[in-house]
């Protein structure tokens, strides 16, 4: 495989052949020597032709005695020997890591493992965190997605030991029906490495604007020779939480000693019982109350004078109502608990077979099961919707016209419990054969399939409701740590009554079918042509459920059990029977824990005791209902291949490598929804040509110049591809989706600098741009009727006032969107990093080394929101609309893209010598906004954050090894707002420190 290992050993990814000719034909004949250590990682996973087989192994790996110290990394010329630094554990992993990156012509960043079943972190996406240019977004507490250069997960494409694939999990009280990947889906140490394909290669697939992820699994031709085994055990304690829980892994791997045959078998489970506590306002709004201050806003008529208390009326004008009507307050100001109960268990397994240096065949396989329970209990004022019952006593407005203080009487109390079970399997099989054809030509066949399976088989709430309480008092003054103290008691079962019972189960299912061909012809020295062919299916669906009913609807007898006589939803007061009378046996009392609250703040609720409820109400024998929105479908069905040149060689004395090719993607698309009461279907198809060419000089043996420009696109958001539509009764919107929207295209460019001044050491900056070509934005439309929409109400929230009051469908009061093609944006920044150690320094000093970089992105996008009303009595066409609230303002807005984070740091300051290792490590994500809002707030997203994690390991002996780590050591607050411009308080939660403490074991 003479060829092969060459090309690898260079570094030389993929080309085309318009830049190649070009060159001198003198060019082809000479080789350029890129730098590279004699402690070779082998050959790096992107530009082997079978990927999936060759994950990155540190030097020393291959034949690893288990002796402390290793091969030592020579230095670079002009730079010191380091001749005493020892080279193992950690700092043989970054020596790796950065072979992969050297030896490539593209922009490639890596993390390997340490040793087998040891990554460096707890979870992928807080790995990669440290990778320049990638920042991650949590899910509680733990790293699950992430964002590559201010372009989001959903820009991001993932390969598992080379196929592409989609795994999913659930956040908040969704799953993920979309592109985007879900790291924390996988234990951590089923990977040998991860990856990052920052800029396009022809031979590398398409789908990512952002970038391409390599997760790759063992390697065991790459491991000794006979049998190696590693056990590894931890205890995880969480400080919120107060509980203790096991993490294990464990490897099986064996070479015969004539490394022809390869077998390894890699196991891992964890449990994790983590809470999250804080406070929560779903959102700021504006509405018209009852009374201001003892002024009544709604009258018997336009000029009566008989106030209309709670319900009805006309609204008359003044200073007090109109400046509270326009202001925004919390929608559903509350505190609260949510628990997360976790468990992963994962299994690897992989077979390599290598007869002779011509011929190597792999199998690999992947499971993975991830099971999550996730439970909350809320105490929170529905001010949504219902303000029109509410007397508003003593306001305070901010500066920014926000209601941050008062007191509410006849206020609409609620308190919830909810429960959540999910679980997530993945399974991937897939295989290679690497043949060698003659010593000039070889090709690559290799094919698999992936399915992800994300199912919520329960999703219950059951709300308990006391609509007349008097004396709630909230104060916003300190806007992230609200003081919200009930008036009326939310201790007494008398004071409630059952109002309300849901349960939405759902089923998303990713299958993807991967077949590809990949030829390499080795033209000349110095000149590779390579070929190659795929075609990959894409299947995901989306189906929901839901047994959600109101107890009493809109009066007469109760839609549960039929048992007693409801009042009219417009009924009010202490007599208004809207549900069954809450008793002890169906109660459960809460002591809210540390949620950062102030004194004064009501700490104990009432919530509904869910196994009593459920079986007093028969939720889960109720019939279930489809959630037409979130029932569809997408086939993706993609063919292609690519061309490209691969060169190298000196340029009037300079020595360069270069890939230059293009690459061809058809994809017919098939979207499926609900309309109008029936399934619909659209089919089409749309073809891509995507260049790209990547050039890199070496102007002396320490120094990489790299340039890059390639045309990139990604496949539309899923779920703006359904033809179907889905309505909010509360908020009265209707979203439909738009099977025909283009794809996300954009021409991207890099260029780059990389001094290696010393072992296990890079100072490097790239500079980054792309313009996005084509961008799908909202289009709204406003003051329209739902029934124009052709919807059935059975997609309208059984709760929702729109359901309980059909006329409210008639009325011209609702926001139809939709998502149309946009005219695009664009984005650029640049990466800055510095890895080195210490080598220079005396005694132990030498031993500490030091990893840091900062990204700095800036993107522009125009956007269609809806800014606040500003009119309290907006003039109609009829008496019963002659003072109308609204409508929502409709404007044009400049922002970054979603996800985009102008600024991120990471750093990590490490010490290692034969037996100790201590690392601490800390990572800042500026502000982003990641999503249109609602209710008249521009924009929302998250304010900065701030993770610290350490860890310190021991090896007792050449084959045990104890460690002590720590996570999320400062127990960061995450800050969530709504309103770019007023940064309202949406959340603000934590969720402890955690903790593990373990040992390991290898033979």
């Amino acid at each position: 495989m003479t060829g092969r290992s060459t090309f690898a050993r260079h570094g030389v990814s993929t080309g085309a052949l318009v830049l190649g000719m070009l060159l001198p034909a003198a060019a082809f004949a000479q080789a350029a020597t890129i730098p590279a250590t004699p402690a070779q990682p082998g050959s790096p996973p992107h530009t082997d032709p079978a990927p999936a087989q060759t994950a990155v192994v540190p030097a020393g790996g291959a034949e690893d005695s288990g002796a402390d110290v290793q091969p030592q990394t020579t230095a670079p010329d002009g730079a010191e020997s380091g001749a005493d630094i020892v080279v193992t554990g950690f700092r043989r992993s970054l020596d790796a890591a950065l072979n992969v990156k050297r030896d490539s012509v593209s922009s490639v960043d890596a993390i390997v493992a340490e040793d087998i079943a040891k990554f460096p972190d707890q979870n992928l996406a807080e790995s990669l965190q440290r990778i320049p240019g990638i920042s991650i977004q949590r899910d509680a507490g733990e790293g699950r997605a992430i964002t590559v250069r201010g372009l989001g997960a959903q820009f991001t494409r993932v390969r598992v030991n080379g196929l592409e694939t989609v795994a999913t999990s659930t956040d908040g009280a969704s799953s993920n029906r979309d592109r985007a990947f879900d790291f924390n889906v996988f234990a951590s140490e089923l990977f040998n490495s991860i990856v990052v394909h920052k800029t396009a290669e022809a031979s590398l697939d398409e789908g990512s604007l952002g970038a391409v992820v390599d997760l790759n699994t063992g390697n065991p031709l790459g491991g000794k020779t006979g049998f190696t085994g590693v056990l590894s055990a931890q205890a995880s304690y969480n400080d919120l939480s107060e509980n203790t829980r096991p993490r294990l892994a464990g490897l099986v791997s064996y070479k015969s000693p004539d490394g022809t045959f390869g077998a390894a078998v890699s196991a891992a489970y964890q449990k994790t019982d983590n809470l999250e506590l804080g406070n929560n306002t779903v959102r700021w709004a504006q509405a018209r109350f009852d009374s201001v201050n003892g002024t009544p806003c709604f009258y018997n008529s336009n000029t009566g004078t008989t106030p209309m208390a709670n319900a009805g009326g006309f609204y008359r004008p003044g200073t007090a109502c109109d400046t509270a009507a326009l202001a925004f307050h919390p929608r559903i100001p509350r505190y609260g608990e949510v628990f997360h109960g976790r468990e992963r268990l994962g299994v690897t397994g992989s077979v390599q077979w290598a007869p002779s240096d011509a011929t190597k065949v792999s199998i690999d396989g992947l499971y993975s099961r991830f099971k999550e329970k996730r439970e909350e209990k809320w105490a929170e004022v529905l001010l949504r919707s219902n303000e029109r019952s509410i007397d508003l006593i003593n306001p305070v407005y901010d500066a920014n016209k926000n209601l941050v203080s008062g007191t509410l009487n006849d206020a609409w109390v609620r308190t919830e419990h909810y429960l959540r079970r999910s679980q997530t399997e993945f399974y991937q099989l897939g295989g290679s054969w690497d043949q060698d054809v003659t010593d000039r030509f070889r090709f690559t066949v290799l094919g698999g399939f992936s399915k992800s399976e994300a199912d919520i088989p329960v999703e219950t709430t059951v709300v308990f409701d006391d609509r007349d309480a008097q004396g709630y008092k909230f104060d916003y003054t300190d806007s992230r740590t609200p003081l919200l103290a009930f008036g009326t008691s939310v201790t007494e079962p008398a004071n409630f009554q059952l109002a309300e019972i849901r349960d939405r189960p759902s089923t998303v299912t990713n299958k993807f079918r991967t077949a590809q061909l990949r030829t390499e012809w080795d033209v000349a020295d110095g000149y590779q042509l390579k070929l190659g062919g795929v075609y990959r299916r894409f299947d995901f669906d989306s189906i929901s459920f839901q047994r959600d009913t109101a107890v009493c609807g809109n009066g007469g007898r109760d839609l549960v059990l039929g048992t007693i006589t409801c009042s009219a939803s417009s009924a009010f007061g202490p007599s208004a029977v809207y549900g069954f009378q809450v008793t002890p046996a169906l109660s459960e009392l809460f002591t809210l824990g540390n949620a950062g609250q102030p004194s004064g703040t009501t700490t104990q609720w009432l919530v509904p005791n869910l196994d009593a409820a459920t079986s007093y109400t028969n939720l889960y024998g109720r019939t279930p209902t489809l959630v037409v929105g979130d029932n569809r479908s997408v086939t993706e069905e993609v063919t292609g291949g690519y061309f490209q040149v691969d060169a190298k060689g000196d340029l009037a004395g300079l020595r360069y490598a270069l890939n230059a090719g293009v690459r061809y993607a058809h994809t017919a698309q098939s979207s499926t929804g609900i309309n109008s009461g029936a399934v619909v279907t659209v089919d089409r198809d749309y073809d891509d040509w995507l260049p790209a060419i990547n050039v890199a000089f070496f102007p002396t043996d320490t120094i990489i110049l790299r340039a890059s420009a390639a045309k990139v696109m990604t496949r539309p958001t899923l779920g703006n591809l359904t033809p179907g539509g889905s309505a909010d009764g509360f908020n009265y919107r209707v979203s439909f989706g738009n099977p025909q929207l283009q794809p996300f295209r954009a021409a991207a460019y890099d260029i780059a600098a990389e001094w290696y001044f010393a072992p296990q050491s890079i100072l490097s900056v790239a500079l980054f741009k792309k313009n996005v070509e084509s961008f799908p934005v909202s289009s709204a439309i406003t003051n329209a009727t739902f029934t124009s929409t052709g919807l059935p109400a059975s997609v309208l929230g059984a709760s929702s006032p729109a359901a309980l009051n059909p006329a409210l469908q008639a009325e011209p009061i609702w926001t139809i969107t939709t998502t149309v093609n946009g005219t695009g944006a664009s984005l650029k920044g640049a990466e800055i990093a510095l890895q080195a150690t210490f080598s220079f320094l005396p005694g132990f000093l030498k031993n500490f080394g030091v990893l840091a970089n900062a990204t700095f992105v800036d993107s522009s996008a125009n956007y269609t929101v809806q800014g606040p009303v500003v009119s309290a009595c907006f003039p109609g066409a009829t008496p019963a609309a002659a003072c109308a609230y609204g409508p929502l303002v409709n404007a044009n807005r400049n922002a970054t893209l979603f996800g985009l984070s102008k600024q991120q740091y990471n750093g990590t300051l490490y010490y290692e010598d034969a037996k100790f290792s201590a690392r601490g490590s800390i990572s800042y994500r500026g502000p982003y906004i990641d999503a249109n809002s609602g209710t008249g707030n521009i924009f929302e997203g998250y304010n900065k954050t701030i993770n610290v994690d350490a860890s310190l390991r021991y090896k007792l002996t050449p084959n045990v090894e104890v460690s002590l780590e720590g996570t999320n050591l400062t127990d960061q607050y995450r800050d969530r707002y709504t309103d770019i411009d007023a940064n309202r308080n949406y959340e603000y939660n934590h969720f402890g420190r955690t903790f593990l403490a373990g040992a390991r074991f290898k033979m």
